[in-house]
């Protein structure tokens, strides 16, 4: 049964339309960023090593803080498992999962660092609306061109392999090429114009191959971009009517003044 003492923890805890519940965002957020810049200089080893006690306290007290605050997102939500298996959810169980597994594995403490994640609530307490609208434009864009993109990372594989096993077999082990997986990481890493320098080609003919892929992928690393591009703008040539900047309902009329979901007086009106 859905009690009032858990509706008035829900209200505080999911809710960003109250005092309480803005107050208790904002601390929440606040908790983030300290937990992730104490990960930050954990990681320094002259800052472990110096204050290694302090650190080690201080993560223990965020993980306590985040797992009590998790206990009570499950129990006061009316739907258990759609928050369990939610996006925030998720990462919510991410953020603290580590300092326990750090008990059993060392060095696991440091992907606490996920807790970062936790900051695109900012979206929801302070009301940025129109940025989540973009960013769904964007999230949806990439989902209907996976189909598109799928096929061109199966070109470039079979492209990257096809020139790493021939740049094994005219290079060979004496100028580093010394397996195809690791021609392959050379022709990843020319063809992306990373060029890190730890192999290069020292024959004619691999210089020539090598010149062959680094032309290639200046033509090769515009295509996913485009691809995403003609996606988002068709989408938003698709979009109906005035988009509202206070909570992103894109559904209203083109002569619309006021938005049919929140209510609030559309920019475009007031211009």
């Amino acid at each position: 049964m859905y009690t009032r003492k858990k509706q008035k923890i829900h209200t505080i805890i999911f809710g960003d339309d109250t005092r309480a519940g803005k107050t208790f965002d904002i601390i929440l957020l606040l908790l983030i960023l300290f937990s992730v810049i104490i990960v930050l200089l954990d990681s320094v080893s002259y800052i472990r090593e110096q204050y290694r006690v302090l650190l080690y306290s201080l993560e223990g007290f965020f993980t306590l803080l985040f797992t009590a605050e998790y206990i009570l997102r499950i129990y006061s939500s009316p739907k258990r498992r759609s928050y369990i298996f939610s996006f925030y959810g998720t990462i919510d169980l991410l953020a603290i999962l580590p300092t326990y597994l750090s008990l059993f594995f060392i060095g696991t403490k440091y992907l606490v660092i996920i807790r970062i994640l936790r900051l695109l609530r900012v979206f929801r307490i302070l009301k940025l609306a129109h940025f989540y609208g973009a960013s769904k434009t964007l999230v949806m864009s990439l989902k209907a061109s996976r189909y598109k993109i799928i096929v061109f990372l199966g070109s470039i594989l079979s492209i990257v392999t096809i020139m790493g096993s021939l740049m094994y077999i005219i290079e060979g082990p004496e100028n580093g090429f010394d397996s195809i997986p690791r021609s392959i990481y050379w022709a990843i890493v020319t063809l992306t114009t990373v060029g890190y320098g730890d192999i290069a080609p020292h024959t004619v003919m691999g210089q020539a191959v090598a010149s062959i892929i680094m032309i290639m992928g200046y033509s090769i690393i515009a295509v996913p971009t485009g691809i995403i591009t003609v996606e988002m703008s068709r989408r938003q040539e698709s979009l109906p009517g005035i988009s509202c900047l206070e909570c992103g309902n894109t559904e209203n009329d083109p002569d619309a003044r006021y938005c049919k979901k929140c209510g609030k007086r559309l920019e475009a009106d007031k211009e």
